[in-house]
């Protein structure tokens, strides 16, 4: 088990790398807007000649997520590379590539109702009953206060019929609406306890790491507030990485300006891995 630093601001470490591959919900939007300091973090950032990339679990595309940025204030310069778990799907879906070449084009879909791009300009086909879907898709859920309960009545339904549950990223909570709540992976977890077939895409997976990282030299710190996801996919490929205590592990590792490192280890023990560096939240 490596030794957890805590540190209050980026730039103590920012010389040791030169690539940050950062997360999006609970590292730089809380689910409304841009965490204060996040802009003039990744402006720093750029000043200083490193090279930023963004990747995220969430089910929205690339276009909307440089759309968030640019409505904050955010250069698109900043950025060499902004890759989402929804537009790996969209992908995956327009070719029918491995998981999705034999899936049929009527999706139920469940959770919110927001349209994140994923099926735009497919030949997929949204039904209001399950019996006449061939995969049941989830974004995100409809409400913050929706709990695993409320999923449960159509997930039956679908694993009856043998459905294979889709969604963009494995996350089991997220931020919506400046909240932590329940999010899609949680529901695929219980859908796989009911004996149903589950596809999810997105970090840890070392392949998305692998995409967005081509090409580039030098080390990399890896930036998240999800162990298991964010530093979980950067031990798979021993990068270091720094975990943002404020994010999705907020309710147990406290919302201290410092972070409390014996919180952090025995929290991350739970997990099986360990960050090298946690802070309470992006600032440079």
């Amino acid at each position: 088990m490596k030794m957890i630093k805590p540190i209050v601001n980026l730039s103590k470490v920012a010389d040791n790398y030169d690539t940050f591959l950062l997360g999006f919900n609970g590292v730089v939007t809380d689910g409304n807007g841009l965490i204060p300091n996040v802009a003039a973090t990744l402006n720093s950032l750029h000043k200083n000649g490193k090279k930023v990339i963004l990747l995220t679990n969430s089910a929205q595309r690339v276009a909307a997520i440089a759309g968030f940025f640019l409505k904050n204030g955010v250069s698109m310069n900043v950025f060499s590379c902004i890759m989402s778990a929804g537009e790996i799907l969209h992908y995956k879906l327009k070719v029918r590539s491995g998981d999705f070449a034999a899936v049929g084009n009527n999706y139920f879909h469940l959770g919110s109702a927001a349209d994140d791009g994923v099926f735009s300009g497919l030949d997929f086909q949204p039904v209001d009953r399950v019996e006449n879907a061939h995969f049941i898709y989830m974004n995100e859920v409809a409400d913050v206060s929706d709990t695993l309960e409320a999923y449960l009545p159509a997930l039956e339904h679908a694993a009856a019929l043998g459905l294979p549950f889709v969604c963009a990223g494995n996350d089991t909570s997220s931020f919506k609406n400046g909240k932590i709540c329940l999010a899609p992976g949680a529901v695929a977890e219980q859908y796989a306890v009911m004996g149903g077939r589950i596809i999810t895409l997105g970090k840890p997976d070392s392949a998305v790491f692998n995409y967005c990282l081509d090409g580039s030299s030098g080390s990399v710190l890896v930036i998240g507030d999800n162990l298991a996801t964010d530093i979980k996919g950067a031990e798979l490929l021993s990068l270091d990485s720094m975990l943002v205590s404020k994010g999705v592990h907020v309710n147990f590792l406290g919302e201290g300006y410092i972070p409390d490192v014996a919180k952090t280890r025995e929290l991350s023990n739970n997990f099986d891995v360990s960050p090298n560096y946690v802070i309470s939240n992006l600032r440079w």
